[in-house]
């Protein structure tokens, strides 16, 4: 789509009507783009799944690639909340257990299928937009945050070792996590996120005091 061709999104506060015609447009892009990838969703598909028209939808946005960056914001913000709450309180190795227990069985709800609505953007996106790769990096770092701060919790508990590098373990378990949803999202089953999850959460274990 050409930014040249299409009027900007206007910059005056919405309406509650046109918070829920843009909310509308966001949901239905976010939909599909989870269900065919980024370069096989066209506007025209938005369009039809949102039921609005061409200039609806450039009144909000200028060009697909703001539809985008407002996708992976969407996107983030569901992904932390089929999180919530045991994301936001990782700060025990039982509360470790729970939240891997949530994650498989969300994976399972799915059949395996879509992996990481995050991940899956960033597949696409990354090396191609450098806009979205900077929200790409913002919203990774906002699922990390509350690992990080569960684990540093931990270490302050005294439930890990003083010392322990708590940054690099989140890390690892995000890393983990992604991985982990790749490879079940190739081979439709749960295995390979539970080995990826299981094995970085026994890695935490060996610096427990």
């Amino acid at each position: 789509m050409s930014t040249s061709a299409v009027p900007r999104p206007s910059s005056h506060r919405l309406t509650p009507k046109g918070e829920a015609t843009r909310a509308r447009i966001v949901e239905a892009a976010s939909t599909l783009v989870f269900a065919h990838g980024v370069t096989r969703t066209g506007v025209e598909d938005i369009q039809r799944e949102a039921g609005v028209s061409a200039s609806q939808l450039y009144h909000y946005f200028g060009d697909k690639q703001a539809l985008m960056r407002a996708v992976i914001a969407h996107q983030t913000e569901a992904v932390l909340a089929t999180q919530r709450p045991e994301l936001d309180a990782l700060d025990s190795f039982e509360a470790l257990g729970r939240w891997r227990d949530r994650l498989v069985t969300l994976q399972r709800s799915r059949h395996c299928a879509g992996g990481c609505p995050i991940g899956s953007i960033a597949s696409e996106l990354a090396d191609e937009d450098p806009e979205a790769r900077e929200d790409l990096v913002a919203g990774f770092e906002q699922w990390e945050a509350p690992i990080r701060s569960g684990l540093a919790t931990m270490r302050e508990r005294g439930l890990l070792q003083e010392g322990t590098d708590t940054d690099r373990l989140a890390l690892a378990l995000l890393a983990a996590l992604q991985g982990g949803l790749l490879l079940t999202q190739t081979r439709r089953t749960t295995v390979p996120l539970e080995v990826a999850l299981d094995s970085t959460i026994e890695l935490i274990r060996s610096y427990a005091v």
